[in-house]
């Protein structure tokens, strides 16, 4: 559904008068700063370097923290899902799903056990929330992973529900070791140059931390209050 702008020009202008100063009407020029400490960030890390940062810090938010091939992936996977108590489980639908060798799993191995699996379909519209709702375990992938802060970055669209990461009681994030970079900074660009490239913006980014924290005035940590309880991450070498 595209939007129509109307009296865009009559509005701003009156901004600009009610600002007492003319409106500016070309593009704005950007900075260019002498000092730019947020590049200096684990500067040059390798990405082993990098999972390594990240490793480190999933011990602090409260995330298991797992590196595996993609041979040896399903059966993580499997043994991940079973700590966490087995099903029901909903997931995006991703064909890297397949690409990593996950269909034998999720579509035979999982229901042949009675575990239920819900692969997310726009075309059902609230039932897919429903699922989220009643899922102990919600599986997505992250596009870009912040080593810096151990955190997730998800886009969603059609196929790509936003409440597969936060309804189930649990949460998996199967990171390609490629997609991880050294912090915010990085990942700005990155999403800049993915704009730049197709034109196209997800319909919602998340940036997810492990599992959900909140602390009160007095400072006192509770995890996963208003979303998953537990949370893992995955690092899959594709490189």
């Amino acid at each position: 559904m595209t939007g129509t702008i109307q009296n865009r020009d009559a509005f701003l202008n009156k901004i600009s008068s009610q600002l007492g100063r003319p409106r500016i009407a070309g593009p704005i020029e950007r900075p260019i700063w002498k000092f730019r400490p947020q590049d200096e960030v684990l500067k040059g890390a390798t990405q082993d370097e990098l999972v390594e940062v990240l490793q480190e810090q999933c011990k602090k938010i409260h995330t298991t923290f797992y590196t595996t091939d993609k041979e040896q992936l399903p059966s993580l996977l499997d043994d991940v899902v079973t700590k966490y108590g087995s099903g029901p489980i909903v997931s995006w639908k991703d064909e890297r799903f397949a690409k990593w060798g996950l269909d034998p799993l999720m579509k035979r191995e999982w229901p042949a056990k009675e575990i239920d699996v819900y692969e997310w379909d726009y075309t059902k519209g609230a039932e897919n929330i429903a699922k989220a709702e009643q899922a102990n375990v919600g599986i997505t992938i992250s596009e870009i992973t912040l080593a810096e802060s151990g955190t997730v970055v998800l886009f969603s669209d059609e196929n790509k529900g936003r409440t597969v990461s936060f309804l189930p009681t649990a949460y998996i994030a199967l990171i390609p070791k490629s997609s991880i970079v050294p912090r915010m900074t990085q990942a700005a660009k990155k999403m800049r140059q993915i704009h730049k490239e197709t034109g196209h913006v997800a319909s919602c980014i998340n940036f997810i931390t492990g599992p959900s924290n909140s602390a009160d005035i007095e400072l006192n940590l509770v995890v996963g209050v208003h979303g998953p309880i537990k949370a893992t991450y995955i690092v899959i070498n594709d490189l």
